[in-house]
């Protein structure tokens, strides 16, 4: 957690203070109607709300100190309930779906609504966000919060909000993905980088699963970068598996100017000497990113990597890196870079790892381009096969070619539902493509070509 900027703290001194001398305080305090405060929320809580959007985009490490300034008491309570669902789902969850650390952020901005003055208003907007963090709380840490309690109303309250239903993984598990819904389009991720190798330990995955989160989000990340330098310059930390995960996505993701590439070069390649396993580790990370929804490991973060690395070193990962600058640099369905893929394999076993990197790229060229392809540009497709065959060839593995089917077999389902004149030339000329060179690949048995453009009769209407 970093203090807030000046100007931040500028900009909430002048919020607050108009919230103090509004003329909507004034009748709320004066009159007690909800109304009232209804009335101040629409006028004052836009201004909180896209202060806190710019923080949350420009320096996302602040974003707990700027929490904790709303909770006082001069914002009336106002934004508390968005922030207490930030909290709850800024936690990293283990496979039970609880709560791998306690939140002690969400306890405090839970105790700042329960102290607030507005919070007969404000408890009517925050059941759901307790609801769901106290199920992915344990029930020690739920006690211990609730019992110091002296108010019986609120904390009768708090214990009416612990549901029999997310007792159960399932139940949690439901619960959580119908709550997060309502937060997709709202950025409030913030991270902590840790300052010692115990931390390291502890906090790697939630700082890693913030990391992906700004790239999957395409977020300005400028203020983060001194933090980046100084982990990956860790030499504590170098040579550790939780390092390396972060020091993968920081290389292949993360734009540097000619200063900082230099700097990340130098300590990708002392990383490079010191882990003890860092190739099959480091290969190991990019199959993960080619497998995840999340991240796209295309071209440019391939160059990214092969500009850091030193390509004196005779390992894989110079090899690797080699390759991929072939198979980029002059496209996937050149000669050079199928020659080059086949001579790379065939120096691997087939079921290697730095294989399984090689078929994901070029599975992720087919993917970019079907994808995205329009259905009126279907001859594409026809072209794509004959690629398709070079590579199963040379890779001869079941996984890839099925892969390589259902991205496929995706792309004719939204031509055939586009193209429904049997007797049309457009429609002719799928039913071939798929009748021969789908049964050429092995995708579809004679069987199931005939069964995909059968013609089904429509039953006659049954006379009453």
């Amino acid at each position: 957690m970093l203090p807030l900027d000046k100007a931040y703290l500028d900009e909430l001194e002048v919020i607050s203070g108009n919230i103090q001398e509004s003329d909507e305080l004034a009748y709320y305090l004066s009159e007690e109607e909800e109304t009232y405060y209804e009335q101040m929320k629409e006028r004052f809580e836009p201004a909180i709300e896209e202060l806190y959007n710019r923080v949350a985009a420009e320096n996302p490490l602040q974003l707990v100190s700027l929490d904790q300034r709303i909770m006082q008491d001069d914002f009336e309570g106002m934004f508390l309930p968005r922030i207490l669902g930030y909290s709850v789902l800024r936690g990293e969850l283990n496979d039970q779906y609880k709560y791998v650390r306690p939140q002690d952020h969400f306890k405090d901005v839970l105790m700042a609504i329960c102290n607030s003055p507005n919070f007969e208003i404000l408890k009517k907007r925050i059941g759901q966000s307790i609801q769901i963090g106290f199920a992915l709380s344990s029930d020690i840490w739920i006690t211990n919060l609730i019992t110091p309690i002296e108010n019986k109303r609120i904390r009768y309250f708090l214990q009416s909000q612990k549901l029999d239903k997310y007792r159960t993984l399932e139940g949690r598990i439901s619960g959580y993905q119908i709550y997060k819904k309502q937060f997709l389009h709202f950025n409030y991720m913030t991270g902590e980088f840790p300052k010692n190798l115990g931390e390291l330990k502890v906090m790697w995955s939630s700082l890693k699963d913030f990391l992906v989160y700004r790239v999957e989000k395409n977020l300005n990340n400028v203020s983060l970068l001194p933090f980046l330098k100084d982990f990956i310059e860790n030499k504590d930390f170098q040579g550790h598996d939780e390092h390396l995960q972060i020091l993968g996505i920081y290389a292949n993701f993360f734009p540097l100017d000619e200063n900082d590439q230099k700097h990340l070069s130098k300590q990708f390649n002392q990383t490079r000497k010191v882990h003890a396993d860092f190739t099959e580790q480091w290969l190991k990370i990019i199959l993960e990113m080619h497998e995840s929804k999340r991240v796209d490991l295309d071209a440019a973060a391939d160059a990214r990597v092969s500009a850091v690395v030193d390509k004196s070193v005779k390992d894989d990962i110079t090899e690797y890196y080699k390759l991929m600058d072939v198979v980029h640099s002059v496209g996937y369905m050149n000669e050079e870079a199928m020659e080059a893929v086949k001579a790379f394999y065939n120096r691997h076993e087939g079921l290697s790892t730095i294989n399984e990197c090689v078929r994901m790229t070029i599975y992720h060229y087919f993917a970019r381009l079907l994808n995205n392809l329009e259905v009126g540009d279907y001859h594409e497709l026809f072209e794509l096969s004959k690629i398709y065959t070079v590579y199963i060839n040379i890779f001869a593995n079941q996984q890839f070619n099925q892969d390589v089917k259902d991205l496929s077999m995706r792309y004719i389902k939204r031509l055939l539902r586009r193209y429904t004149d049997k007797r049309g030339k457009d429609y002719q000329d799928i039913k071939k493509f798929v009748s021969t060179t789908f049964q050429d690949l092995n995708f579809l048995k004679e069987k199931e070509v005939v069964e995909m453009f059968k013609t089904r009769r429509k039953r006659k209407a049954t006379a009453n």
